[in-house]
């Protein structure tokens, strides 16, 4: 028979594995990861992303989900149950506050947001049993900074664990757990595929027992990522490190040009040495600051409703971090479910639009925001 023995894994398109007796079955049962039974509980593509992940973010383990949220859902759950107490940076993607709002309270787990300028003083906000805090590399939609080797060292103090969504940044840029956070999470959706052509995520742990429990709560409510999206995800992986150091190249020309734009009235990008955290997001992202960036026109639904219609390389496309360029409207997309008032404190204005900076020549989507800005 001729041996098989593929460079690259094959999609393993099946829900359900072979035993050829019982006391194969035994042996499953005595060791899980010897083999695979059921691929809701495990499957060799969604485990080869989980460690591929794993291994750039220095983990203890990992477990792939079916997308971002469900990496946010499993993360909490990993450190909560009923009656416990999340905190949560203010600045955060507005799914997972909604994800903290309208789900997990039904579970009995309560959140307290906190403000950007107070992550660094949380005594006031921490009861009994607060368990966590959940903050972003890179904060969404308004690119602030967390200094996560402070952070963690501030939570642990407070007997917390820090989790933290590095998905603007991505583990080249950031590694979280080596700077002492517990958990890093990822919608692989974004930077890790980086195509837009899988929805996904990973969670991954510092601690072995607690990427255990993340497995268990990937099988049990039925987390699993599919075998043709974890393929579709590894091999975007594989030119992570490329990717991320055009898009960075990319987004410091296109913010450069916005700054210096009549019609710009503020550029939110932490390569430029404008912004507050320029030097620790220099440190931190081992010079490299990503694709994202956000800025503000007037605030005006025409204005910014003409830029979207003029734009071509910048088409209106609510997602982000693939390789082709795509614009998002933060107030009436991302953050829509947030109250009016929540939405003014964290500048969320009807004149923010954000970008996501992709890989193509930088003087086509210069030119394409010039002419789109010009009018």
């Amino acid at each position: 028979m001729t041996t098989i023995n593929p460079k690259i894994t094959p999609i393993y398109q099946s829900s359900v594995f072979k035993f050829q007796d019982l006391d194969e079955l035994d042996e499953y049962f005595a060791d899980t990861t010897s083999r695979y039974l059921y691929s809701r509980n495990g499957n060799p593509n969604s485990d080869e992303l989980a460690e591929a992940v794993n291994q750039l973010e220095g983990g203890a383990g990992a477990v792939a989900t079916s997308s971002g949220m469900a990496a946010i859902f499993a993360a909490v759950l990993a450190y909560c149950q009923a009656g416990d107490h999340v905190l949560c940076a203010a600045d955060i993607y507005g799914g997972s506050a909604a994800l903290l709002n309208a789900e997990l309270s039904r579970l009995g787990i309560t959140t307290t947001y906190v403000p950007f300028e107070q992550l660094y003083a949380l005594e006031q906000y921490v009861q009994p049993t607060t368990r966590l805090l959940l903050a972003e590399t890179i904060s969404n939609p308004l690119l602030r900074v967390a200094d996560l080797r402070r952070l963690a060292a501030h939570c642990h103090a407070l007997g917390l664990k820090l989790v933290v969504d590095n998905t603007f940044a991505s583990p080249v840029l950031t590694k979280p757990l080596l700077l002492g956070a517990d958990i890093s999470l990822h919608s692989v959706t974004k930077y890790v595929s980086g195509h837009s052509d899988v929805t996904a995520g990973v969670t991954v742990a510092a601690d072995a027992e607690v990427a255990a429990r993340l497995k268990q709560i990937g099988v049990f409510y039925g987390l699993t990522l599919s075998p043709m999206e974890s393929w579709l995800a590894v091999r975007g992986l594989k030119t992570l490190r490329l990717r991320m150091r055009e898009h960075s190249h990319n987004a410091l020309a296109v913010a450069r040009l916005l700054l210096g734009h009549p019609a710009v009235r503020e550029v939110y990008y932490p390569g430029l040495p404008t912004h507050e955290q320029h030097a620790l997001a220099l440190e931190q992202g081992g010079g490299l600051c990503g694709g994202m960036l956000s800025f503000k026109l007037a605030d005006d639904k025409e204005v910014v409703s003409r830029f979207m219609r003029r734009s071509r390389r910048f088409p209106f496309a609510p997602s982000l971090a693939g390789v082709d360029s795509s614009l998002s409207y933060p107030l009436g997309t991302s953050h829509r479910a947030l109250t009016a008032e929540q939405q003014q404190a964290l500048g969320i204005t009807t004149g923010l639009v954000r970008l996501s900076v992709g890989i193509e020549p930088a003087e086509e989507l210069l030119a394409d925001l010039q002419q789109a800005l010009d009018v």
